[in-house]
């Protein structure tokens, strides 16, 4: 199936590895060119090196997306490499695990910024570009917890619901222009920062990290933790032409795990 992307620039956030640097490989492997970003440069370089050698094209660049004087600038040096960005992938980190209450305020304007604040902006820079070419998608991955909340993962669950209604209110408006705002949510993919959180709960509860991953497997309909890839081709679809009447929505990646409907 040719999806319709080749040669249009993506730029993917937090793509150094994980979910991020899964987006994209699927999104190289469909001749996207894309713009691996990621706070950690050696990570992306890593990405970036993994596309080419089959033969994709993509360049990596620092980028903290804490910092919003960094926008300008790093979209300037996008549009003059390649053009105006096509496909933007907003795949921020996330928070450390915490409950919701008793958190300092300077605690939720810290992640607000850089979870919340930095997909905003970044996403107003590109949509002009976007909007001159009648063409344009704008996805987001954020986390099962907006859906079904996580215990002890309350900042995330917050702060991650709020690029919910945000995103769903850009579709409207956007919508006209040709272009789609979406967003993804991960259930239980085996990458690094699952890894962390299975940790942190066996620390928490004094277990083992086999038997809190064996817990979390059981609670997955198809017996087990998705895979990276499975992720980055759901979403390399979402970016494609085919998607075209895909918007507002909120795609679940995650084998069934979540109960409600």
């Amino acid at each position: 199936m040719d999806l319709g992307i080749a040669g249009k620039c993506a730029l993917v956030l937090g793509a150094g590895g994980g979910l991020g640097g899964a987006i994209a490989e699927a999104l190289a492997g469909e001749g996207a060119k894309v713009v691996v970003a990621d706070i950690d440069l050696d990570a992306a370089e890593q990405t970036a090196k993994a596309i080419t050698s089959k033969g994709g094209e993509a360049f990596s660049i620092k980028w903290d997306i804490s910092d919003l004087s960094v926008i300008e600038r790093n979209v300037s040096l996008i549009e003059s490499r390649y053009d105006n960005v096509a496909i933007l992938i907003n795949n921020t980190g996330g928070p450390p695990p915490t409950p919701v209450s008793g958190q300092a305020p300077e605690q939720w304007s810290k992640f607000f910024q850089s979870m919340v604040l930095s997909v905003i902006a970044l996403t107003d820079r590109v949509l002009p570009g976007m909007k001159a070419a009648g063409w344009g998608r704008v996805i987001t991955s954020t986390s099962s917890g907006v859906v079904a909340p996580i215990p002890n993962l309350g900042l995330s669950n917050a702060l991650r619901s709020t690029l919910v209604g945000w995103s769903k209110t850009l579709a409207k408006e956007v919508g006209g222009a040709g272009i789609t705002a979406n967003i993804v949510l991960p259930g239980r993919i085996a990458t690094p920062r699952i890894t962390f959180l299975d940790e942190q709960k066996a620390k928490r509860e004094g277990r083992t990290v086999e038997d809190v991953a064996a817990e979390s497997t059981a609670t997955i309909p198809v017996g087990r933790y998705g895979r990276p890839k499975e992720y980055g081709d759901t979403v390399a679809f979402l970016a494609s032409d085919r998607a075209s009447f895909i918007t507002g929505s909120i795609i679940r990646i995650e084998g069934g795990m979540i109960a409600s409907i």
